[in-house]
């Protein structure tokens, strides 16, 4: 299995992004697919997941109201909807796969995820 994430960049406080992240190899039914950030010399944090047969959704408090994930069954991709950025949005965001035989609640803990794409990074500027 494969995470490869695409659309951070810089953008100016205020703004919007969409952070892409296509899944190689088959997912399964109950899997769960989160979006985690780290901002230099902080921990990893999580931001938002969603469980992939029902899109049951959870974010961070930080994003919540701003942020919204989505994903696409047909392309095996999920999304970031990222707005009303700011400078403490700044960080490499990472795709990560929670791999479930059984429905399970969505977690916010990077142990939980076995799967890790590369990052991409997203800057915002103040």
């Amino acid at each position: 299995v494969q995470l490869i994430e695409s659309g951070g960049g810089l953008v100016q406080a205020g703004g919007s992004l969409r952070l892409s992240c296509v899944i190689s190899g088959r997912l399964r039914t109950h899997d769960i697919m989160a979006w985690f950030r780290q901002a230099p010399g902080e921990e990893r944090e999580f931001v938002a997941a969603i469980r992939w047969s029902d899109v049951t959704n959870l974010y961070a408090d930080s994003v919540k109201g701003r942020f919204i994930i989505t994903r696409d069954n047909t392309k095996n991709t999920v999304f970031l909807q990222m707005n009303n950025l700011k400078p403490e949005d700044t960080g490499v965001y990472y795709c990560a796969r929670n791999e479930r035989f059984i429905q399970f609640p969505l977690t916010t803990g990077a142990y939980d995820y076995g799967f890790w794409g590369q990052g991409t990074q997203v800057t915002v500027s103040s």
